[in-house]
């Protein structure tokens, strides 16, 4: 059985707090479990087809698409206050500090960089965003794509808030929590970009088991908190808790996916895109 936070590994220091909080989780546990490296550039995807997972973090999109569907373990309560204590996230958009732009629609006519087209953070949240603010296609302005360019796939919420502090994108959706985590661990890159928007609130990504693999790990995850040793590394990772996820709560993030898509198919959001996100 396998272990493994790539999804929020958004720097080597803060990948391996991950690591010691998850083999502390797992000792208490008395579960034999390996921390598994998936280190990106590969796909995280591969990850979530494995029969051997125990706990891994997923994306709640394609945990609500997946069939079967894995079994929830845990999900994390992000300690900021802005997290009101909940067990959810949103997408911050950012743009470069130095850029002169303070709303979102200031980058329209721009690049946007998402991170992958099944992410929910890094890019469907963005979608759904957009589609609110279109026109629609009874509008006497017509259909104008909102940008001239959507760039190659950056895999990440590093890579995608790399892109915008290199100028090859003007505009970024990124995870809040991976954000608040890069303020904290990587100041240097938070500090390049500032932030002019976000998305509504959607349930966090989730630890997750395969099915039939059981829910060994789930209460070490819910009592995490009470143990000194152990709050202290979640205190670093920015964690208040971790609580049992509602797998009915991410139902809604299909629905949204599949209207975001199915309009943006029939509009398109920029004028060039690359193919990874031809809908």
């Amino acid at each position: 059985m396998i272990a493994n936070a790539r999804m929020y590994g958004v720097s080597p220091a803060v990948a391996a707090l991950w690591r010691e909080l998850l083999s502390s989780i797992i000792a208490a546990a008395d579960q034999d479990i390996e921390l598994l490296e998936h280190a990106a550039p590969a796909p995280i995807e591969e990850l979530w087809d494995r029969t051997d997972m125990a706990a891994v973090f997923m994306c709640g999109l394609p945990f609500a698409r997946a069939e079967p569907q894995p079994v929830p373990v845990a999900a994390p309560v992000p300690s900021p206050a802005t997290f009101g204590g909940e067990a959810h996230y949103w997408s911050v958009f950012v743009v470069r500090r130095d850029s002169g732009f303070n709303t979102v629609a200031d980058t329209f006519g721009g690049r946007i960089a998402f991170t992958v087209p099944g992410s929910q953070s890094g890019c469907i949240a963005a979608l759904s965003y957009f589609q609110a603010l279109h026109p629609g296609p009874d509008s006497r302005s017509g259909h104008r794509p909102l940008f001239a360019e959507i760039i190659a796939p950056t895999i990440t919420p590093v890579g995608a808030l790399e892109a915008v502090v290199s100028g090859d994108a003007e505009i970024a959706p990124i995870d809040a929590y991976a954000f608040e985590l890069l303020r904290v661990h990587r100041p240097d890159l938070a500090a390049a970009v500032h932030v002019v928007g976000g998305t509504v609130p959607t349930p966090i990504p989730l630890l997750v088991a395969s099915p039939g693999a059981g829910e060994a790990l789930a209460a070490a995850f819910l009592a995490a908190h009470a143990d000194a040793g152990v709050k202290s590394l979640m205190d670093r990772l920015l964690l208040e808790r971790f609580v049992q996820p509602d797998p009915a709560a991410y139902r809604e993030l299909a629905t949204r996916f599949t209207a975001a898509t199915q309009f943006w198919h029939a509009h398109p959001l920029a004028a060039v895109a690359h193919p990874a996100f031809v809908w």
